[in-house]
C-alpha cells in the first residue's frame, strides 16, 4: 500500500498570529514538533496550511473538519 510507505505528510506549514497584550505584541509561529505530540496529525500546504486526522484520511472518516476543511492549530498559551 502506498500511503503505508510514504507514511503521513507532515511538512513545516506557514502558520503564524500576532496577539495584542498589555504591553507589547505576542507572536507565534507553527512549530513542528506537534506532530510529536499527536501522531494521528498530518499537514497539508497546498491545503491553506491546515492540520488534518491522518487516521480518518486513510480510514474515510466523516468529520469533514478533519478530512476535507482542515482545521488550524490551535493557539494556547
Amino acid at each position: 500500500m502506498e500511503i503505508k510507505r510514504l507514511g503521513r505528510p507532515i511538512p513545516d506549514l506557514i502558520i503564524s498570529k500576532t496577539d495584542v497584550g498589555k504591553s507589547r505584541n505576542y507572536s507565534r509561529n507553527f512549530n513542528s514538533s506537534v506532530y510529536d505530540r499527536f501522531k494521528w496529525l498530518c499537514g497539508c500546504p497546498k491545503k491553506k496550511n491546515k492540520l488534518f486526522c491522518f487516521i480518518c484520511l486513510v480510514m474515510g472518516g466523516n468529520q469533514s473538519a478533519w478530512t476535507q476543511e482542515g482545521v488550524l492549530v490551535c493557539w494556547e498559551r
